[in-house]
């Protein structure tokens, strides 16, 4: 049942006005004006409260229409307040009434309301989308000062055309996850707390309160995604009096970490909410000095907001008196600037959702180099640590404390590690990180970036990602898997094959193969954001299990592109593939949207595979070599219209513009590739 009363003589409801003065209003309308609009209160009055008993006596609820509706109204009559003497009557004590629209604009006092009276609930459906973003935010906050999460629910009341469904669904999803997750990192929340939230909001409170217990199907967390899923770093965080600064991240488009830094008062204060102005040039610095390239779209001209993205928050493992917390890049609040790698990574992660009902996962084996300084010849410099070979055990032995404080650190950032060892190179080791949904994937590899090379600060040493940081050692790569997961499957895993499936090949299935194939034929181009600096085709070379052949293989690692086959799949299927062309001065939400967007064009195309190779490959062999160096995968991204119509004209503008830079700085300085293990 559902009352307009807010819209005609308002919200100030006389529960005992009479049968008689009823009928004397009604008269009063039929005998007025025609057409008839009905206006008298103590009509109206008297049928909202026959209504409520009618509703009382069946247990149905009644939903009220509060705050701005109709034109004429006399927007002081609408406000909730107003219904303290229903509420207060006795006889509508078992009474549950639904206040409409979040009350809006009096959302506060629909809050108190909710939080007063036992029989209040709220909805904000027609608040979103009808309003501002911040708005929204502003409105549900509000709501949620006093009401219980468990009375508050969304509705999408798309009253005049369908259109408004669709925008009233995805906007109030984005304004949702963006007050809850403030809530987490205000403490008021815990993260668990938050998705029940979720889940009672967009689901349980109105399931219970209409009784609609034959609904079928569950809102599973694995099939909900958001800009980043679960908030999940808010525990490390602890916000306390001994906070000095909060470092605000972002990883520019040659791949180098850089901050802001914010005094924590000011932070928590203001920033966290608006962010910090930065030069839009900060985007379009390349790696061997802080300046622009030539024939770039990014000038010294213009300001951007670096939003701080509240869902990473984490405390320093080492330097607990600090925070960091990556950061969206917005032209204004809400409106992501087109250059944002996080934005960008986002952008086409949704194509695929919306296309494909499928997400991308992400899995990073991080191979890094440690060094100490040492003298030679008189010059300090810096030189292996060890001189052990593959998965030495005296290796391990060597650096193991060292391992164990970063271990240690990544853990208290809820970053899974699933395996380390000493890998081929002198003084080289590997951490392989756990799968996760490919944003949140990409997030956890900046911060532990963050923690190797911090750590091994602080014991007097350099952990370096350099590719090819000693040409006459083995090369560091960041080797990628991919797999797609089904958002209505329980987050199947899409990609693997089945033994019953007759359109199964190569063990994966067809939407596995069409995505493999798109990579496969873009991989050309996708080299200049996955390989991006000169020496980092020093690493890919033959025989050196790099990929250095356009080629794809089952289990062959001297092939780009490797499907694999891990424990418990059954023989004969793959569950994911491997990138081994990427590496550690990867930006690495531009790698990941890079792969992505090709998958997806693989996926609207149909495409097909060639013939895997599982021999070694030779030059003898006449195959096609991929890029030999940044010069030839840049002109294959020049030519990619896919990739810069998915990821974006301008932002793969202002890469190409770098890239070329690059090329030209380090073909006249063909040392200067030394300086970089103080950069990556």
């Amino acid at each position: 049942m559902k009352s307009i009363a807010a819209y005609r003589s308002g919200l100030e409801i006389n529960p005992y006005v009479t049968e008689l003065e009823a009928e004397e209003g009604l008269l009063q309308e039929l005998n007025g004006s025609k057409p008839i609009r009905i206006t008298n209160k103590s009509f109206i009055d008297y049928i909202f409260t026959r209504s409520l008993e009618v509703a009382v006596f069946f247990e149905l609820p009644l939903q009220i229409h509060t705050g701005l509706g109709d034109k004429d109204l006399d927007l002081k009559k609408s406000n909730p307040l107003h219904l303290h003497s229903v509420l207060a009557e006795k006889r509508f004590a078992k009474s549950k009434i639904v206040l409409l629209h979040a009350s809006y604009p009096f959302s506060k006092e629909a809050s108190y309301l909710a939080s007063a009276y036992s029989q209040v609930y709220l909805d904000f459906g027609m608040a979103a989308p009808k309003i501002t973003v911040q708005g929204m935010i502003s409105s549900l906050k509000d709501l949620l000062e006093l009401a219980p999460t468990k009375k508050v629910m969304f509705s999408t009341d798309g009253y005049a055309f369908p259109e408004t469904f669709y925008l009233g669904a995805k906007r109030s999803r984005d304004v949702v996850f963006n007050v809850l997750s403030d809530a987490c990192g205000d403490g008021d929340l815990t993260i668990e707390e938050a998705l029940e939230a979720v889940k009672d909001i967009f689901r349980e409170n109105a399931l219970r309160l209409y009784k609609l217990n034959s609904v079928g199907g569950l809102i599973g967390r694995e099939n909900v995604y958001t800009q980043n899923i679960v908030p999940k770093y808010f525990n490390s965080s602890q916000n306390g009096e001994d906070l000095a600064f909060v470092r605000i991240i972002w990883v520019d488009a040659s791949g180098q970490h850089r901050c802001r830094v914010i005094p924590a008062g000011r932070f928590y204060e203001e920033v966290k909410f608006k962010g910090v102005g930065l030069p839009r040039a900060v985007m379009g610095l390349v790696s061997y000095k802080d300046e622009l390239p030539e024939n770039g779209t990014l000038t010294g001209v213009g300001e951007i907001r670096l939003v701080p993205d509240m869902t990473t928050i984490a405390r320093l493992p080492w330097s607990t008196k600090e925070e960091m917390v990556l950061a969206e890049m917005h032209v204004k609040p809400g409106e992501a600037w087109e250059y944002c790698p996080r934005s960008a990574l986002l952008r086409v992660t949704k194509i695929l959702q919306e296309e494909f009902n499928l997400v991308m996962d992400a899995g990073f084996e991080k191979e890094f180099y440690i060094l100490k300084k040492i003298t030679r010849n008189g010059v300090e410099e810096w030189g292996p640590f060890d001189s052990s070979v593959y998965c030495s055990t005296s290796a391990f032995d060597t650096i193991s404390p060292i391992l164990q404080e970063a271990y240690n650190s990544l853990q208290s950032l809820n970053i899974s590690v699933e395996q380390l060892h000493a890998e081929v190179g002198k003084g080289q080791f590997e951490f392989a990180f756990k799968y996760l949904r490919c944003n949140l994937a990409a997030d956890n590899i900046i911060y532990a970036r963050e923690v190797i090379r911090s750590v091994a600060r602080k014991h007097g040493l350099l952990a370096t990602f350099v590719p090819k940081y000693c040409l006459n050692d083995i090369g560091s790569g960041c080797h990628v898997h991919i797999s797609l997961s089904h958002l209505s499957h329980n987050g199947r895993n899409v990609f693997i094959g089945s033994e019953n499936d007759p359109e199964t090949q190569y063990g994966m299935s067809k939407i596995g193969q069409n995505f493999l194939a798109g990579v496969y034929h873009h991989l050309p181009a996708i080299l200049a954001f996955t390989a991006p600096i000169p020496n980092s085709y020093d690493r890919i070379q033959p025989h050196t299990l790099s990929g250095a052949y356009h080629i794809w293989g089952k289990e062959n690692r001297e092939a780009p592109i490797r499907t694999a086959c891990p424990p418990g799949v059954p023989m004969g299927l793959v569950s994911n593939f491997e990138i081994k062309s990427f590496d550690g001065c990867v930006n690495p939400h531009l790698g990941l949207a890079s792969i992505l967007a090709a998958g997806i064009d693989g996926l609207r195309r149909g495409l097909t595979l060639p013939e895997p190779l599982d021999v070694e490959p030779s030059d003898s062999s006449n195959l096609e070599r991929l890029p030999k160096d940044l010069g030839e995968a840049v002109a294959a991204l020049v030519g990619d219209e896919i990739l810069k119509e998915l990821i974006g004209e301008k932002l793969v503008s202002e890469i190409i513009a770098i890239r070329k830079a690059e090329i030209d700085y380090y073909s006249k300085n063909p040392e200067a590739y030394k300086d970089l293990i103080h950069r990556y």
